[in-house]
């Protein structure tokens, strides 16, 4: 089968940690081609879409991880599964590819699904499970914010759209920069931003766990470093073996339907202490971490997952025509 992983240049690739680079080898040692889609690529002519990609060898080479094929340009119906790596942020790059991807043939899978991808903000889609988040506020207003961390006292303070740890604070109420943290996030009480009630437990670092199709594949402990305190391995954080604990399968169960519904198959959760912190849906990271603690080749769990849906969504479309 032909598949095709809309992702960041080949050159971004970091050969030891990327998860993108596992799925791409994994498929290829199951026997299926791999083409690396970039970003413009994907054309749209006459109500049909063609992709001008790369076909390539992925392999763990520091120095040569893709051998290059000569550029093609694949029809719609010459692709089988799709997946979408590219890395946050958000942006109108990123929604333009998902409504144009929307065009696809209804019999190949894209994993995540497009619409999947648009509906859930990474960081404000979780504030609808109240019963399983830590107490959280996303609001602009300066008085709204400044009342919050009156109310709480220790919070965290991060943007809406941000990724790898950036812009993320711990503030106190007795901080001194307290007003310029906030008037910088929210540049100057125009931008929504989020504040949440700070766990204590995330002393003990975050918990990253993937889920394939709402089941858990693997999970990996982020503690940061001495000097930082973001758990993210962008930050400077390591990765540690963790068990999925009972609490954690409550979390994953009463997102797994939306999950499920929403078609966003191969998805990553953060989770400090007993809080559900983000659902990340965009790129999912963490898989080569989890491999390497606990001498696994996940990467196969998901491919041999992507063809039984390429199989499912073929025999829909026979069952229709």
């Amino acid at each position: 089968m032909n598949y095709v992983f809309l992702m960041d240049p080949l050159s971004s690739v970091v050969v030891k940690k990327d998860t993108s680079l596992a799925l791409m080898v994994g498929a290829r040692r199951k026997g299926h081609n791999v083409y690396f889609l970039p970003n413009g690529g994907i054309i749209l002519k006459s109500g049909s879409l063609h992709f001008r990609v790369l076909k390539v060898t992925p392999q763990y080479d520091v120095k040569h991880p893709f051998i290059e094929d000569t550029p093609a340009l694949l029809d719609a119906e010459d692709v089988h599964v799709i997946f979408i790596r590219t890395d946050p942020p958000f942006n109108e790059k990123y929604l333009r590819n998902t409504w144009l991807l929307d065009l696809l043939p209804k019999h190949i899978p894209v994993i995540n699904t497009p619409s999947g991808i648009r509906t859930v903000n990474e960081k404000i889609w979780v504030s609808r499970f109240t019963s399983i988040v830590p107490k959280t506020l996303i609001s602009s207003s300066r008085d709204d914010l400044l009342g919050f961390l009156r109310e709480e006292k220790d919070i965290i303070a991060k943007p809406t759209d941000s990724y790898g740890g950036q812009s993320v604070f711990h503030i106190m109420t007795d901080g001194q920069n307290t007003n310029v943290i906030l008037e910088t996030l929210t540049q100057n009480w125009r931008k929504d931003i989020i504040l949440q009630k700070y766990i204590p437990d995330s002393l003990e670092g975050d918990k990253r766990i993937l889920l394939l199709d709402g089941k858990p594949l693997g999970a990996v402990l982020r503690l940061h470093s001495e000097d930082d305190h973001r758990n993210n391995f962008f930050s400077g954080g390591k990765p540690l073996a963790v068990k999925i604990n009972r609490r954690d399968q409550e979390i994953i169960d009463v997102i797994k339907p939306e999950l499920k519904k929403l078609g966003l198959y191969f998805v990553g959760i953060d989770i400090i202490g007993d809080y559900l912190i983000e659902v990340n849906v965009t790129s999912p990271t963490c898989l080569q971490e989890m491999n390497q603690l606990y001498d696994r080749q996940l990467e196969y769990d998901v491919i041999s997952f992507s063809e039984e849906l390429v199989e499912q969504f073929m025999a829909s479309r026979q069952a229709n025509t």
